[in-house]
C-alpha cells in the first residue's frame, strides 16, 4: 500500500519527517519496501515560455521555437513537432541532461533536420502526468517562468510503499496507518470530522440485503444534482496519482480517495440507470455480470451480487458492473457502502481470477461494521 507524507499529515499531527515515518514503521512490523521522491523524476524541467514558433526549413510538421527558460540567459532554439506550440505558449521544457520519465531517454542537444536544438517541450504523457500526447502542457500565463516544474506542480511529495500484512487489515488506509504510528509514539492522531448530513424526504431508491450470510450490513444514500463534468479537485487527483491511480471523473476519484484515505470501499451507481430495488443477494444459476473490465463473467450460487429488478449490476464487493456506472451526463446518484463476509469474497474473487482493490480490502475484513444487523435505508 503507498501513501503520501502529505497524506500521511491530513491524520497525523506532530514534527516529522519521512525518515521518522519510515524508522517507526518498520520497528513496529509494517515493512517499507520503498520510498520515492517524484521531484526526482522531474529534475532538469521547468517552467519556460515559447517567444517565437517558425516554420522548420526541412520539415513541414516541424516548428523552430525561441524558448525563454528564465535562467537569464538568451533564449533557446528548441524544435518541436506539436501542433499547438505557439508564441506565447507557457509549457515544460525538458533541458539537455534531464531523462524522460516516460522512456528513460536522456535529452541532449542535437540537430533536428539540421537545425539544432536545446532540449524537449514536453507532453503530459511524457511526463507520466497524463494519458495526453497530442500536444505540448499548456500552464497559465502568468506560471513563473524559470521555476523547477516539480515546484510549480507540487510533486515533492515523497511517496511511501508499505507491505501490509494479512492479518493488519486496519491498515489498509491512511488513517490506519497513521492510528499505529500515533500508537507508536510518532505524532498525534487528528480527530476524525463526520458532519451529519440530514437527508430530505423518503429514500429514492429501496436499499435491502436479501443474503444476511453474505452482506450483512447495505447501506445506500441518493443524492441529486452532481455535476460528473467537473474537474476532480487538484489537491485530490495529485494524491491518487502519486500512489498509482489513474484519475477517472469527479465522482470515481472520490470514491477512490475515501477507499485509499479510510480503508473503505464504496460503490456510485447512475440512479437513472438503475430499476426499482437494489439488493443485495445470492446470484441464480446461469446468472452474468459485465464488469467495469470490459469481461463478462459466469456467477454461481455461492457468489454474492448487487443487482435492481431487472439485473445484475455488481460483483459484490469485488468489482462494479458497465450497466450502471457514471458517465458526464450523470445527475442523480445512489452511494452504496456494505459490509461483505470476507470468506466469500475471498472464494469468489479466486473462483473468477478477479481481483481488485475493494477485494483485497474486503476480503481481509478492513470494512468490519460495529454492528452487523442489518439495515435498510
Amino acid at each position: 500500500m503507498k501513501i503520501t507524507l502529505d497524506w500521511l499529515r491530513e491524520h497525523l499531527d506532530g514534527d516529522y519527517e519521512v525518515a521518522d515515518v519510515v524508522a517507526t514503521l518498520n520497528r513496529i512490523g509494517h515493512e517499507v519496501e520503498g520510498v520515492e521522491n517524484p521531484a526526482e523524476k522531474l529534475a532538469g524541467f521547468r517552467v519556460a515560455k515559447v517567444l517565437t514558433a517558425e516554420k522548420h526549413p526541412q520539415a513541414d510538421k516541424l516548428q523552430v521555437l525561441t524558448v525563454d527558460s528564465g535562467d537569464g540567459g538568451a533564449p533557446l532554439t528548441v524544435v518541436c513537432g506539436a501542433p499547438n506550440a505557439r508564441a506565447g505558449l507557457v509549457g515544460v521544457l525538458g533541458l539537455p541532461g534531464a531523462v524522460v520519465p516516460a522512456n528513460g531517454m536522456e535529452l541532449k542537444v542535437a540537430a533536428v533536420r539540421g537545425v539544432e536544438s536545446n532540449g524537449m517541450m514536453c507532453s503530459t504523457r511524457e511526463l507520466q502526468l497524463g494519458d495526453d500526447h497530442d500536444g505540448i502542457i499548456e500552464l497559465p500565463t502568468d506560471a513563473p517562468v524559470g521555476t523547477p516544474f516539480a515546484d510549480y506542480a507540487g510533486a515533492g511529495d515523497p511517496v511511501i510503499d508499505i507491505s501490509i500484512t494479512p492479518n493488519r487489515q486496519d491498515c489498509m488506509g491512511v488513517r490506519g496507518i497513521a492510528r499505529d504510528l500515533a500508537a507508536a509514539g510518532l505524532g498525534t492522531l487528528k480527530p476524525l470530522a463526520v458532519p451529519t448530513i440530514e437527508g430530505e424526504g423518503p429514500p429514492a431508491t429501496e436499499i435491502r440485503t436479501d443474503a444476511p450470510d453474505a452482506c450483512p450490513a447495505f447501506y445506500g444514500r441518493t443524492i441529486a444534482g452532481v455535476d460528473n463534468k467537473v474537474a476532480t479537485p487538484e489537491w485530490m487527483r495529485r494524491r491518487l496519482e502519486a500512489i498509482g491511480q489513474r484519475s477517472i471523473s469527479a465522482l470515481v476519484d472520490i470514491s477512490n480517495y475515501v477507499m485509499f484515505d479510510l480503508g473503505r470501499p464504496s460503490h456510485i451507481y447512475d440512479r437513472a440507470k438503475l430499476h426499482g430495488a437494489l439488493v443485495a443477494r445470492r446470484a441464480k444459476p446461469g446468472e452474468t455480470a459485465m464488469a467495469l473490465n470490459g469481461k463478462q463473467y459466469a456467477l454461481t450460487d455461492r457468489m454474492t451480487v448487487i443487482a435492481d429488478d431487472r439485473e445484475v449490476h455488481d460483483i459484490a464487493g469485488i468489482m462494479g458492473g458497465e450497466h450502471s456506472g457514471c458517465s458526464e451526463e450523470t445527475t442523480d446518484v445512489l452511494i452504496e457502502i456494505a459490509y461483505f463476509t470476507p470468506e466469500r469474497i475471498a472464494l469468489t474473487g479466486q473462483a473468477l481470477g478477479l481481483t481488485s482493490d475493494a477485494r483485497t480490502r474486503f476480503e481481509r475484513g478492513s470494512t468490519r461494521p460495529s454492528s452487523t444487523k442489518a439495515p435498510r435505508s
